[in-house]
């Protein structure tokens, strides 16, 4: 499953989703960079349990200021459209499938 990108400030199908990852990120952004394939991967490894998205912060203020976004990455889990956890930085491939998992339980 690839990860779909949010476009025009549209959160609707995340918000539809029973439970999704939205990641926040910019071009310019090197840890952006590093993590987007750790987010690809849980993607592929998870996409029986969520949907994942990505929305680019300067593309996006609309997102960004609504989900108050001060620092990129961020990553966001919505649970029935509601965000439900939230990480911001970098995290390494195993830390971040802990936290996705452990608030996936939740």
């Amino acid at each position: 499953m690839a990860v779909k990108v949010i476009e025009n400030d549209d959160l609707s199908a995340v918000e539809a989703a029973p439970v999704a990852l939205l990641d926040v990120w910019a071009t310019w952004c090197g840890p952006c960079k590093m993590i987007a394939p750790i987010v690809e991967a849980l993607s592929e490894e998870f996409a029986d349990k969520a949907e994942f998205f990505k929305a680019d912060a300067d593309e996006n203020k609309g997102i960004v200021k609504k989900l108050r976004v001060m620092s990129i990455p961020n990553i966001v889990m919505f649970k029935d459209g509601k965000v439900a956890a939230r990480h911001v930085g970098f995290q390494g491939a195993e830390e971040m499938r802990e936290w996705f998992t452990s608030n996936l339980q939740h």
